[in-house]
C-alpha cells in the first residue's frame, strides 16, 4: 500500500509542478531545505569599466603616431567582455536554515551563525558583521538589492539563532 501511495504522491506532485512552472513559480520538492535568495544587479563596475576603456581609446588614438593593431582591439574587446561578465553575473544573498551565503569577487562565501557578530539594517543598507574578516554590506543604491525584504528575513534569522539585530 505504501508504494501505491508514494506513486500517487509523485504523480500529483508532478502535475502540480507543471502547473507552477507555467505560472512562473518554482516547483515543489519534498524534503528540501527552505532558503530565501535575494538577487541584485551590478551596474557600477560595468559602467566604470566602459568609461575606463573609452578613456583609453581616446587617449591612445589621440597620438598622431598611433596605428591600431590587433592588441589594441583585443584589449578593448577584453574590457568590454569583462564589463558584460560583471553585469550579467548577479550578486545575491541566500539565507538558509543555518547559514548565510553570498557571492564575492573570489567566489561564493558562506558563514554560519557562530561566525556572525551581529546584523544591522538601516534604510537602503543591510550589514552583516563578522567576527573574522570584513563586514558584508548589501546596498540598494550600489547593487539594487531588495533591502526591506532582506531585513525582514534576516531579523527572523537573528531571532532563531540569538544574534544581535539592530534596526535603525
Amino acid at each position: 500500500m505504501s508504494r501505491s501511495w508514494e506513486r500517487k504522491v509523485r504523480k500529483n506532485m508532478s502535475q502540480i509542478n507543471k502547473t507552477r512552472k507555467k505560472q512562473g513559480s518554482s516547483g515543489i520538492v519534498l524534503g528540501s531545505e527552505k532558503k530565501d535568495r535575494y538577487t541584485g544587479r551590478s551596474f557600477i563596475a560595468p559602467i566604470l569599466l566602459i568609461l575606463f576603456i573609452g578613456m583609453y581609446v581616446v587617449l591612445v588614438s589621440s597620438d598622431p603616431a598611433f596605428k591600431p593593431g590587433t592588441m589594441f582591439y583585443v584589449t578593448v574587446g577584453c574590457y568590454v567582455l569583462l564589463a558584460l561578465v560583471f553585469f550579467f553575473r548577479k550578486p545575491y544573498l541566500t539565507v538558509g536554515k543555518d547559514y548565510v551565503q553570498t557571492r564575492k569577487l573570489t567566489g561564493d562565501k558562506r558563514i554560519n551563525p557562530a561566525a556572525i557578530k551581529g546584523i544591522s539594517v538601516q534604510r537602503g543598507y543591510v550589514v552583516i558583521e563578522q567576527h573574522k574578516g570584513g563586514n558584508w554590506v548589501f546596498s540598494r543604491v550600489m547593487n539594487r538589492y531588495p533591502t526591506d525584504e532582506m531585513g525582514e528575513r534576516l531579523q527572523e534569522f537573528a531571532k532563531v539563532h540569538n544574534l544581535p539585530f539592530q534596526q535603525k
